[in-house]
């Protein structure tokens, strides 16, 4: 049997500061759903960058969101976060000039969120949402290959 460890609160930063991407749950028309999502963390701050869409929709229908994280060398040597908390959008243009400078410093394409420029029918362009978790809760899982066997 494989020894499982909790993270410490230092290790779970860390793991959140190193990958950048993870898996971002919410509801979407009552269901769970679960999407592939970058984001970026500055100090305790996390921020998801994305274009009005399904995500927006259901992030401002329910904001409760769960970001889950993981690294993953082979089976036996892992690392896996888990933060629950509530996304709420950026609104205030200083908030989003700040968050827009840290999200185009490690990605400067944008990509995956704006992978082309498109107008639709009626000649709306693709508009940016920027959303801040406000963590409730974070917690990890680790291992080292170890077993108690």
């Amino acid at each position: 049997m494989l020894d499982i460890d909790e993270m410490s609160s230092k290790e779970i930063h860390e793991l959140l500061h190193q990958v950048g991407y993870g898996h971002l749950g919410c509801i979407h028309e009552g269901k769970p759903y679960v999407m592939p999502m970058n984001y970026y963390l500055e100090d305790s701050d996390i921020y998801l960058f994305t274009t009005e869409g399904m995500k927006t929709h259901d992030i401002e229908a329910n904001p409760e969101i769960c970001l889950q994280v993981e690294e993953i060398r082979d089976p036996l040597h892992w690392r896996s976060v888990i933060v629950n908390g509530r996304a709420s959008r950026l609104t205030v243009q200083e908030d989003i000039d700040r968050a827009m400078h840290l999200i185009k410093e490690r990605n400067p394409t944008l990509s995956p969120a704006i992978n082309r420029t498109w107008i639709d029918a009626q000649g709306r362009s693709e508009v940016i949402a920027i959303y801040r978790i406000d963590a409730s809760e974070m917690s990890g899982r680790t291992t080292d290959g170890v077993s108690s066997r």
